[in-house]
């Protein structure tokens, strides 16, 4: 498969936001930003079992998010800050849909939607 023909997509991330960017006809054209998604984090709560049970499942809600914004992946790569991004792989590598796909990542400060693609772009070519 040519790397044009490939279904790539960058994901910028850190524990409360998401920017996803991908091809603008899934496998081919442009990269343009195809979603966002936000994690509100859990409520103030003065059960620490409870809260970190709703962490849990918040934080596996915005992985869903995300990954319901990338049909059928080939490549993917994931940038941002803290570990949420190995967290996020993990996700991806225990999800059948998305196991196969190849994954890369690393540590990036947050920018704007362009910078975000051109980086994606550059990243993919």
């Amino acid at each position: 498969m040519s790397q044009n023909n490939k279904k790539q997509f960058g994901i910028w991330m850190d524990s409360h936001n998401a920017t996803i960017v991908g091809k603008k006809q899934v496998d081919h054209g442009e990269f343009i930003v195809i979603g966002h998604a936000k994690n509100p984090g859990p409520d103030n709560n003065s059960n620490e079992n409870a809260a970190n049970n709703q962490e849990i499942t918040l934080t596996h809600k915005f992985f869903k998010d995300i990954a319901s914004t990338m049909p059928n992946v080939d490549e993917i790569h994931i940038t941002g800050t803290g570990q949420i991004q190995e967290q996020f792989m993990k996700f991806l590598a225990d999800t059948p849909q998305y196991k196969n796909a190849k994954t890369s990542e690393c540590t990036s400060n947050a920018m704007s939607d362009d910078n975000f693609v051109a980086f994606v772009e550059k990243h993919f070519n």
